[in-house]
């Protein structure tokens, strides 16, 4: 019968896997504590691996992972190419994924997650004044309604990932109906707080199968900021569900954990500070790789201080003789060049230093070799000690990249220009191939492109810092309209492009950025607009952000304010004429709206977003015939426009054109079938059209969708009022009132049905409370009348 036991072999391979030599200690505590239950009181949860750059963490973390998986671990591993936690959660999924375990309903999840954020953009195009129909126009009255109609509070901080939460904090009933639930809305409002109790069930029942899993958050300098607070949360409360006891988590970066958030978790976690190697381990690493004559060693010794990311590069040339090390005037990454006897393999290896990321395409940019030695440069570069792969790119090591940064920068500036220069016209037209196809106006929404134009940006700086400085903040400006998350990368970016160019203006500004988007897009501005050196164009630009900051925070007025200041600096940007549009839309100055919003179509034609902005402000005047032509445009630049689609219905029912509308809804459902404005119109229409079942079957799925939607309860009762059922509704119109206190539409609707009842004293009162709350609520009113009429004659 055969041993299941290693080969002696099997065990040497594992040892020097990768060439990996030393951190026996750390090893091995990791390894022990897999061997312990979790019940175990010597057990640790946490582990954290922090030290200076260059001394093994990711080489020690990827090991950790290793022993893990030999342990039978299912693994997980996140590094800086992650910006929030969904963004590491959806990298946790796909490998879990990879090592045959389905993270099904996460990956559903995380997809809507990404389909929402774009539905609420587009939904922010059309957000005006309510309708003014029937009882349900009563909720206009409230602003403060709308974060509870959603039944949450915004997060705000590290997590606001998916969009700035104030962006979407107008209490409408229509900005509510754009989300098909209280679930979708927090996806797009705070999205851990949806994902991660699934993430939490997952991890339940995978870990009744794995001995243990483990979460390895590699280099958590960088994503520190945003997952330690939700991984305290996470791993210390039960916010969002219980923790599988077998989960280990592996946090790695170059700072000691923060004790003010930790301190009480000290007794369940490891520590593993990492120094250079010890003089026996470096020793050991390079006997390992046949280094061992002793003034060679001794050499090395003295040239790397035993920073293992050297020790290792230098070990893999196996120098033989001292005088490979070099002159002592040249530099550490001078002297591993030297030991490399192919000249192109060394220009290789130094020209590849310059982008951040690197895949054979910016191999092909960056090296300038015969086209048919490429890939066997490429495959070469890939197994250099300091060079790290990951699934879509290799990078450098940044210890050894910065040395070979500051080399070829100082050696030959005119060649750093032209080479980043090259670089950045190459990302420039990836770019413009990204956008290919992509409708105008929605480049920003489509990743790929934004990545190019990041690294884009990047190299520009780099090539010429002064000129380049301004491109820049105005490139971070129109990240910052997209999504303040974006804004941070182009921050971070600026910060790291001054460190690589040894430009300190425009490493300053990123940090000054960086630092002021953790209060906010609006204290960025602030900065910017501070800076004589803006120009004017990203003067207006800056001015149209503080004016869309201000706008979703309800100050209409300041608002207006910095559109009028954007358009007297650039009179031709269409965005200040659409956000200036909206803004006197919200306010009732539907003239002055869709004068904007007519400039905004004439400088930007066939601009989606602006048709369905002024269609919808045309709707709200009551100019249907007008609002119908607006739709039609949008819908025939996008068929699957649901928002246009369900306008235009909205818009052929006030016209009494109950087929077409009808088409519409149907249209739109089909597209999105949990659009739950178009759900509630369609059941609206169904109602006057006397297909009651229809309607309330509408109504019903409406409600099963958002059970917990006030508004969704008020469209209902107001449905069983319309219907006759007066019973019903004033059940189902208290539930509402219930949900959301002071609702002036389910308080008016149920004041109706009381009425009905013959219930008048009840019905005054509910009347009474509806238009305190909302003064112009033209229906409540004529009802208090009949209603006080009946006293009178009582």
């Amino acid at each position: 019968m055969g041993s299941t036991r290693p080969s002696m072999q099997e065990l040497i391979a594992r040892r020097r896997r990768a060439g990996f030599v030393g951190r026996a200690e750390e090893r091995a505590a990791f390894r022990r504590n897999l061997d312990l239950a979790p019940e175990d009181e010597r057990h640790r949860f946490l582990f954290h691996v922090h030290g200076d750059a260059g001394v093994g963490k990711t080489r020690l973390v990827r090991e950790l992972e290793q022993i893990a998986r030999e342990a039978g671990a299912l693994t997980g591993y996140v590094d800086e190419g992650v910006a929030g936690v969904p963004e590491a959660l959806a990298v946790l999924a796909r490998q879990f994924a990879a090592q045959g375990r389905r993270f099904k309903e996460l990956e559903r999840l995380l997809a809507a997650h990404r389909e929402r954020r774009h539905e609420a953009e587009a939904a922010l195009a059309t957000v005006g004044p309510a309708d003014r129909e029937g009882p349900s126009a009563g909720s206009l009255a409230v602003a403060r309604a709308a974060q509870v109609g959603l039944g949450m509070v915004p997060v705000a901080g590290a997590f606001a990932v998916a969009l700035d939460p104030d962006r979407l904090a107008q209490g409408t009933d229509r900005l509510r109906a754009r989300f098909r639930s209280q679930e979708d809305a927090q996806l797009v409002l705070s999205p851990e707080r949806v994902l991660t109790p699934v993430l939490l069930n997952e991890l339940a029942d995978a870990a009744d199968t794995a001995p243990w899993i483990v979460i390895l958050l590699d280099t958590y300098e960088r994503t520190g900021p945003f997952l330690d607070s939700w991984l305290h949360d996470v791993m210390t409360t039960d916010r969002y569900g219980a923790l599988p006891a077998n989960v280990v988590v592996v946090t790695s970066g170059q700072h000691p954990f923060d004790t003010a958030r930790w301190g009480s978790f000290a007794d369940f976690r490891t520590d593993l500070p990492l120094g250079p190697f010890t003089e026996a381990e470096a020793r050991g690493l390079l006997a390992d790789k046949g280094v061992r004559d002793e003034p060679v060693v001794a050499e090395v010794l003295r040239l790397t201080g035993g920073l293992p990311v050297l020790v290792t590069a230098l070990a893999e040339q196996r120098p033989t003789d001292p005088d490979d090390v070099g002159d002592p005037s040249a530099t550490a990454v001078e002297r591993f060049l030297k030991w490399e006897p192919d000249p192109a393999r060394r220009s290789v290896a130094l020209a590849c230093a310059l982008p951040r990321r690197l895949d054979l395409d910016v191999f092909r940019t960056a090296v300038d070799c015969p086209a048919e030695d490429a890939d066997a440069l490429f495959d070469w570069l890939r197994g250099l000690p300091f060079v790290t792969e990951r699934p879509d790119r290799l990078t450098y090591h940044d210890l050894v990249r910065d040395a070979m940064l500051r080399l070829r920068r100082r050696h030959s500036p005119r060649g750093w220009t032209q080479q980043h220069e090259k670089l950045a016209e190459a990302y420039g037209g990836w770019r413009e191939e990204a956008a290919h196809g992509l409708r105008p106006g929605t480049e920003w929404d489509h990743q790929p492109w934004r990545e190019l134009l990041l690294e884009e940006t990047y190299h520009r700086l780099c090539a010429r810092p002064a000129t380049a400085l301004p491109g820049a903040l105005n490139t971070f400006l129109l990240a910052c309209v997209a999504d303040p998350a974006l804004g941070r990368r182009w921050a971070v970016t600026l910060a790291e492009a001054g460190v690589t160019a040894d430009a300190p203006a425009v490493r300053d500004w990123g940090r000054r950025l960086s630092q002021a988007l953790a209060d906010g897009v609006t204290g960025a501005m602030d900065q910017l607009l501070a800076w004589p050196g803006l120009e004017s164009d990203g003067r207006a630009l800056a001015h149209v952000v503080r004016g869309r900051e201000l706008r979703n925070t309800g100050d209409f007025h300041r608002s207006l304010a910095e559109y009028d200041r954007a358009i007297e600096l650039d009179p031709d940007r269409p965005m200040a004429h659409y956000g200036r549009g909206l803004c006197r839309q919200a306010l009732d100055d539907l003239g002055g709206a869709l004068a904007d919003l007519d400039r905004a179509d004439e400088l930007a034609p066939d601009t989606a977003l602006f048709i369905v902005a002024r269609g919808e402000t045309h709707r709200l005047a009551r100019r249907f015939a007008e609002a119908v032509a607006d739709f039609d445009r949008a819908v025939a630049l996008d068929p699957s426009d649901v928002h246009a689609l369900s306008g235009r219905g909205v818009c052929r029912h006030a016209q009494e054109r109950y087929d077409e509308a009808l088409g519409d809804f149907d249209r739109a459902l089909s597209l999105n079938p949990g659009y739950l404005w178009a759900r509630v119109r369609r059941a609206r229409l169904r109602g006057v059209r006397g297909e009651w079942a229809e309607a309330f079957a509408d109504l019903d799925e409406a409600a099963r969708r958002a059970p917990d939607s006030a508004w969704i309860a008020s469209e209902r009762g107001d449905g069983y009022r319309r219907a006759g059922r007066f019973a019903d509704a004033v059940t189902e119109l208290t539930r509402a009132a219930t949900l959301l206190p002071d609702y002036p539409s389910a308080l008016a609707g149920r004041g109706a049905s009381l009425y009905e009842l013959g219930r008048t004293e009840e019905a005054l009162a509910d009347l009474d409370q509806a238009i305190a709350l909302a003064p112009d609520f033209t229906w409540a009113l004529e009802v208090r009348d009949r209603v006080r009429g009946r006293l009178s004659a009582g």
